[in-house]
């Protein structure tokens, strides 16, 4: 008898063509911006109309029954594709990219060991070593991880390695600090936490106004940190900063980190993606100075989440981040297992979706899409400021730019936009004040768009 527990392929088969439907329509919908950009129904409502108790209880959901709730999920969640999605920094991803999770849903090959999926840990080789080049890193190394918060946390094990060898098995030194702008990404305190050094060991970098490391300001927290018997285990530099979008002068920073001997990290989760634009790569001049990389696909290089690269200079330092032992894995493939570079074992094809992406655009329509969005917020800053009452702290250097209109609450403009699902922004503090942020992630976001944002404003908060 033929157990009920074997996939039925004709099933699928039409359970993938509902999918495709579905999928297709709601991403035309979305970037025509034919419905709203988001619905935030309440869990307990939005459980009910979806049925899931029952679903969970009782299962039978046939190909019908799914394109029904199909329809339904997606009509509730947030439409990245839409033209007024200006949010945060989650990829519009491209269809290869979706096609990659598709391809990884059906196979599941968990690749950091090689032997469980040849072809997707090949891939990643590729892709690493594109990347790696892009970066200026010709004898280094590298691995994909699920997201940035991960890939700080294993470039931060990278620097502890390099600086306390014996740390993994003999425990932190008491006299290790991190040091980071506090506009550095909130990952990088909690890798500190994580890692034992503790929150109170990351030593706050001073800054401009605008939050960008004051690079004249370096030698004397450095002299401090020495003098109080403690010694850096990393500099972090931002490129760009996740709240303003800045860079800082990676060139500079890396110059003085390589003067004093310490480790120089850049987060260049979001930014890093303008290498491949001829118009702003001079944003990350000096970057090839770096001890270690971070790099984000899920974020300008649209693949869905997550997809995060960690990229070393020498690749031995990426190696001995870890110094784990299994009898039941470090064996057989050892030259071509990821494992020992990852906190994850089970570890998806994360390099499937950004070489079908590049496969799809190549690398230059993938640097035409930075530019257009790096241009496009610049483009609003333009608009805005031709209009009375809209403060800009900066002119943009990315996508992301933050800025005040008038006197009111702006969080409460940005819920107002919000509540009838127009328009979907952001905020951030800059010099403790709260500012509107806008980020340019959608292809479909126009001068009509913007336009239609800043119209918005004056309306529901006239001067």
């Amino acid at each position: 008898m033929e157990s009920n527990m074997t996939w039925d392929v004709k099933e699928f088969a039409e359970a993938a063509e509902v999918t495709v439907d579905e999928l297709a329509a709601y991403v035309d919908q979305s970037q025509r911006g034919a419905a709203p950009v988001l619905r935030r129904r309440p869990p307990r409502a939005l459980a009910d109309k979806l049925e899931l108790a029952r679903w969970i209880r009782d299962g039978g959901m046939t190909p019908e029954d799914y394109r029904r709730f199909l329809g339904d999920y997606l009509r509730e969640g947030t439409r990245l594709h839409h033209p007024a999605y200006l949010g945060h920094q989650s990829a519009v991803p491209d269809f290869p990219a979706a096609l990659a999770d598709f391809v990884h849903g059906a196979t599941n090959n968990p690749m950091a060991i090689y032997e469980m999926g040849a072809s997707a840990a090949t891939v990643e080789f590729e892709v690493l070593r594109w990347m790696l080049a892009k970066v200026g890193f010709r004898d280094g190394g590298g691995v994909l991880t699920h997201g940035g918060s991960l890939a700080n946390l294993t470039a931060m094990l990278a620097a502890r390695a390099a600086v306390a060898p014996d740390a993994w098995a003999d425990g932190v030194p008491a006299d290790l600090v991190l040091l980071a702008p506090p506009s550095a990404h909130y990952s990088i305190t909690r890798a500190a936490a994580i890692l034992g050094l503790g929150e109170r060991a990351v030593v706050p970098l001073e800054v401009d106004g605008l939050g960008r490391i004051d690079v004249t300001r370096l030698p004397a927290v450095l002299e401090q940190v020495r003098r109080s018997g403690r010694r850096p285990m990393a500099l972090v530099a931002g490129a760009c900063a996740t709240g303003t979008g800045l860079y800082d002068d990676l060139r500079a920073i890396g110059e003085f980190c390589a003067e004093n001997d310490i480790w120089y990290h850049v987060d260049g989760a979001h930014g890093a993606s303008a290498l491949l634009s001829d118009g702003h790569r001079h944003l990350l001049d000096g970057v090839e100075l770096a001890d270690s990389v971070i790099w984000d696909a899920h974020k300008m290089l649209r693949t869905s989440s997550l997809a995060a690269a960690v990229l070393v200079r020498r690749e031995p330092d990426l190696d001995a981040a870890f110094q784990q032992q299994a009898s039941y894995l470090f064996y057989g493939d050892q030259g071509f297992d990821l494992v020992g570079r990852a906190v994850e074992c089970t570890k998806a094809e994360l390099g499937l979706k950004i070489f079908l992406n590049l496969a799809w655009r190549g690398e230059r329509g993938m640097g035409e899409y930075v530019a257009r969005q790096y241009e496009t917020a610049h483009r609003f800053w333009e608009l805005a400021g031709n209009r009375p009452g809209f403060v800009f702290p900066y002119e943009p250097e990315s996508n992301i730019v933050c800025f005040r209109y008038g006197t009111a609450d702006q969080a409460a403009i940005r819920e107002r936009l919000m509540a009838d699902g127009t328009f979907h922004l952001t905020s951030a503090e800059i010099g403790g004040v709260r500012h509107l942020r806008v980020t340019v992630m959608a292809p479909a976001t126009d001068d009509q768009t913007l336009e239609s944002l800043l119209d918005h404003i004056t309306t529901l908060f006239p001067a």
